[in-house]
């Protein structure tokens, strides 16, 4: 994929994911649903493979859970240098994209966590601090399931991948209601998409 982005586009996309910076409740994560809307749906910057790609090559990934904005960023420049062929043009843009999605996504939740958290726990205490916390969980859990319907469906039909709805179902409930840890998990669905199963 190859496009032509202009200053007033990087600005754009600055100045987008600032704004999505201040819903990130629950981590940016809870954000790539509008992060989708935004980069392959509206600006057509992203494909949705490769808006999928980044997020599962991140989350594989060891380090922090942000990692996949800097790739949608590198994508995104790297789409603006004309692709992989681009040579050191594309390698420029694509490290400009991860700045400013970084930039972006990072410094203004920062900057208001820095300052809630200090005003929070001056004042947890008071009825209302307690009442924001307990009123954050539903809308938390409630983007990050928009995030997985989004990565879910974004294949194509649904229903043909119904074991992988299945065996997400089994894995909400075992953690729902079980202390087995998250990592035995993790080591099922390895062993069974190993085997071609899911």
């Amino acid at each position: 994929m190859s496009l032509s982005l202009t200053g007033a586009d990087w600005l754009a996309l600055l100045t987008h994911f600032m704004s999505l910076s201040l819903l990130a409740i629950g981590g940016a994560i809870a954000t790539a649903p509008d992060m989708h809307r935004y980069l392959v749906n509206q600006q057509h910057w992203l494909s949705d493979g490769q808006f999928s790609s980044s997020i599962a090559l991140a989350q594989a990934a060891p380090g922090p859970n942000v990692l996949f904005v800097a790739l949608l960023g590198w994508n995104v420049g790297m789409n603006a240098g004309g692709g992989m062929g681009g040579g050191l043009v594309a390698w420029a843009y694509a490290l400009l994209g991860v700045v400013i999605a970084m930039i972006g996504i990072m410094l203004p939740s920062t900057t208001l966590t820095f300052a809630a958290a200090r005003w929070g726990h001056q004042n947890r205490e008071l009825r209302a601090v307690r009442a924001f916390k307990q009123g954050m969980a539903p809308i938390v859990i409630a983007l990050l399931i928009a995030t997985g319907w989004i990565l879910a469906t974004s294949q194509g039909s649904s229903v043909q991948h119904w074991p992988l709805w299945l065996l997400t179902a089994a894995c909400t409930v075992l953690v729902w209601r079980t202390r087995l840890h998250l990592l035995w998990l993790l080591g099922v669905g390895g062993l069974l998409g190993w085997m071609g199963w899911v």
